[in-house]
């Protein structure tokens, strides 16, 4: 996050972060693309439904990243006079969207397995689906690297999350081996409950993702976030005691709201830089701060 006081600096850094972020969605975007359509080929081949599993949950991963790129430029966009707080909460109503495309790959997933297991399938091209599976696998981590860096860099959260999902594709990827292991020593059935193991884990992802959405479109904060902005702003020369502190994510961007009490004595001029050191301060130890609205009041006196 930028930690610069001057206003026109901090928005440069901004824009060049919106604009770090949608490199890395576009860029992953196409990595997923390429490995979700050659899985797709070797599931029409094969008939393996662990392959299809992996690969419904690769499209799903997939159909979520351009919302989130959507996001990303909406919230680049200045405030106007209707949405004065800006365009930032379009990142959160995606997460929604995210949810849902999540919560149906899991069920398609659920009903193929379910199907597998009550009726006779064979498998085919066996070869093929373990060469997907390592394909898969490999393609999945080089995204989720590339966009935990990307989102490590320019304070996105978001980014990272989406980052972490696709290195949970490539982790059930992988789980698609043991489904083919399994049909070449006689035991088909592996196949179908290697797909409800990995509906499983995107059942997990789901509800570890819906938490963290539904918090923030509730304002919620993650614990001791609101310690550490009381603290940090406490122990800035100046300030008496910290009346009242809120805090809430907009988007990737997180905002604080402080009353402060200080010398009934202080000038307008003091009190502004007083208010700038506090924000500076929040800036360099809460992490993906964006900004900081604070509020002087004089102290009371003591009897």
């Amino acid at each position: 996050m930028p930690h610069s006081h001057d206003h026109s600096e901090a928005i440069q850094t901004a824009e060049e972060a919106s604009s770090i972020g949608i490199r890395a969605a576009q860029i992953s975007l196409a990595g997923m693309g390429a490995t979700a359509l050659l899985q797709i080929v070797i599931v029409w081949l094969s008939g393996s439904v662990a392959q299809l599993a992996d690969t419904l949950h690769n499209l799903g991963h997939l159909a979520t990243t351009v919302p989130l790129i959507i996001a990303f430029r909406l919230g680049r966009r200045a405030p106007s006079r209707r949405y004065s707080y800006g365009f930032r909460r379009a990142e959160d109503l995606v997460g929604l969207l995210i949810g849902a495309v999540i919560a149906l790959s899991a069920g398609l997933i659920i009903w193929e397995s379910v199907r597998a297991l009550t009726a006779q399938r064979d498998m085919t091209h066996l070869g093929w689906v373990l060469t997907a599976a390592v394909v898969g696998a490999v393609g999945n981590e080089i995204v989720a690297r590339y966009r935990i860096q990307a989102g490590r860099r320019i304070g996105s959260a978001a980014l990272i999350a989406e980052g972490q999902h696709a290195r949970t594709d490539a982790l059930t990827s992988l789980a698609v081996i043991l489904g083919v292991l399994g049909a070449w020593v006689g035991l088909p059935w592996v196949d179908p409950i290697i797909g409800l193991v990995i509906a499983a884990v995107v059942v997990a992802v789901l509800v570890g993702s819906m938490r963290t959405v539904l918090r923030r479109l509730m304002d919620g904060v993650e614990a001791g976030t609101l310690d550490l902005i009381e603290s940090t702003a406490a122990a800035v020369p100046g300030v008496i005691s910290v009346e009242q502190v809120r805090a809430r994510w907009s988007g990737h961007h997180l905002e604080a709201e402080l009353t402060l009490a200080v010398q009934a004595s202080l000038n307008i001029e003091a009190g502004h830089r007083l208010a700038l050191a506090v924000e500076g301060s929040l800036r360099g130890h809460v992490p993906h701060l964006h900004q900081a609205t604070t509020l002087l009041s004089p102290a009371q006196a003591g009897p």
